[in-house]
C-alpha cells in the first residue's frame, strides 16, 4: 500500500507540473499582451507599461515568467494585476465564501439522490420509480436562472426574508440568534438550488448503477437462497454498485474552486466562481493562473482520495 501512495504521489507531482506548464502557455498565448491593461486610459503611459512589465517580469522569457511566477505564488509575492493584493489572500477569502456553499449543496446532494435512486431501482416501473423519473426531468430541464429567480419570488414573498448576498445589511449589530438565522436563510436558497441539479442527475445514476447490478447472476443466486430482499438490495448490489460512485466523489473537490457563477452572480454571493469570471473578464492573469493550479491540485486530490477508497470498496483492489 506505501509503494502504491508513493507511485501514485510522484505521478500526480509529474501531472501537476505539466498543468502547470500547460495553462501557462495557453493564457499567454492568448490574444494581446498581459500589460495592456487599460489601453483607453490617458495616464497609463509607455513609461508606465514599461515599468508594469519590468516589475512583474513580462519583459523575460516565458520559461523565466514561468519560474518567477511560481516562485512569487509559493512566497506569498504573487499579486492582483488589478487591484494590487495578494492573490493567496484574495483567493482564501473567496474560498470561505464558497466552502459552506459547496458543503451544504454537497450534503444534500448525496443524502438525498442515494435513497431516491435506490427506491427507484427496487421499485422499477412504479409510481415512485415514474413521478421521480418526471422530477429528475424537470429539474434537469429547467434553466438555473429561471429556476433561482422563483425561489428567490416564492421565499421573498412567503417568508419576507432577504435572500440576497451573505448577510443581510446591518444584521451583524443585532442578537447573535438573529445573525445565525439570517445567515442560514441567505445560505440555504442557493446550496439547494446548486444541489437540485446534481440531485437530479445523480439519482438518475444511482437508479440506472443499481439496475445493472440488480440484473447479475450472483444478485439472482442471493435471492435463489432465499436471503432477505434488503440484505439482497443493500449488502450484496449496493456495494458492488458503489465503485463508480467512489470516482464521482473525488471528483467533486474541484467544486470549491469552480463553484457556480449563475448561482453567485444571481444572489451576489463572493464566492470563487465569481472572482474567477470577474478576473477572466480583466485579465487579471495572477488571479486565473493560480486558480487554475489551486483546481489542478484538487482534482488531483480528489482522484488520489478515490485511489484509496477503491481499496476501502473492493477487496480485490486491496490485494
Amino acid at each position: 500500500m506505501l509503494s502504491f501512495i508513493g507511485r501514485s504521489f510522484v505521478q500526480k507531482t509529474i501531472t501537476l507540473i505539466f498543468v502547470s506548464i500547460v495553462s501557462f502557455l495557453i493564457i499567454h498565448l492568448a490574444p494581446g499582451k498581459p500589460s495592456q491593461v487599460d489601453p483607453l486610459n490617458p495616464k497609463f503611459t509607455p513609461e508606465m507599461v514599461e515599468r508594469f512589465r519590468q516589475a512583474f517580469h513580462l519583459d523575460k522569457p516565458l520559461h523565466v515568467q514561468y519560474v518567477y511566477f511560481y516562485r512569487d505564488l509559493f512566497t506569498g509575492r504573487t499579486v492582483s494585476w488589478k487591484d494590487n493584493q495578494s492573490v493567496l489572500a484574495k483567493i482564501w477569502e473567496r474560498f470561505l465564501n464558497s466552502l459552506p456553499l459547496f458543503i451544504v449543496g454537497t450534503i444534500l446532494t448525496w443524502t438525498l439522490s442515494f435513497p431516491a435512486g435506490i427506491r427507484s431501482a427496487i421499485y422499477r416501473g412504479g409510481l415512485y420509480d415514474r413521478t421521480t423519473t418526471f422530477l429528475s426531468y424537470l429539474l434537469i430541464s429547467i434553466p438555473g436562472f429561471f429556476f433561482a429567480y422563483i425561489l428567490i419570488i416564492l421565499v421573498v414573498t412567503r417568508f419576507q426574508v432577504p435572500v440576497i448576498g451573505m448577510e443581510t445589511f446591518g444584521v451583524a449589530n443585532a442578537a447573535w440568534p438573529n445573525v445565525i438565522m439570517d445567515r442560514i436563510w441567505h445560505l440555504l436558497l442557493p446550496s439547494v438550488l446548486g444541489a437540485t441539479g446534481g440531485i437530479a442527475v445523480l439519482s438518475r445514476y444511482v437508479r440506472s448503477q443499481m439496475l445493472e447490478v440488480e440484473g447479475q447472476d450472483y444478485v439472482r443466486t442471493a435471492r435463489a437462497k432465499g436471503l432477505p430482499p434488503d440484505q439482497v438490495h443493500y449488502k450484496h448490489a449496493l456495494r458492488n454498485a458503489l465503485l463508480p460512485f467512489v470516482t464521482m466523489f473525488g471528483l467533486i473537490l474541484p467544486g470549491l474552486i469552480g463553484g457556480s457563477v449563475i448561482i453567485e452572480s444571481i444572489f451576489s454571493w463572493p464566492g470563487m466562481g465569481r472572482m474567477a469570471y470577474e478576473a477572466i473578464l480583466a485579465r487579471d492573469y495572477p488571479v486565473i493562473l493560480t486558480v487554475n493550479f489551486f483546481s489542478a491540485v484538487l482534482v488531483l486530490m480528489g482522484t488520489f482520495i478515490s485511489d484509496l477508497m477503491y481499496m476501502l470498496v473492493d477487496p480485490r483492489i486491496r490485494l
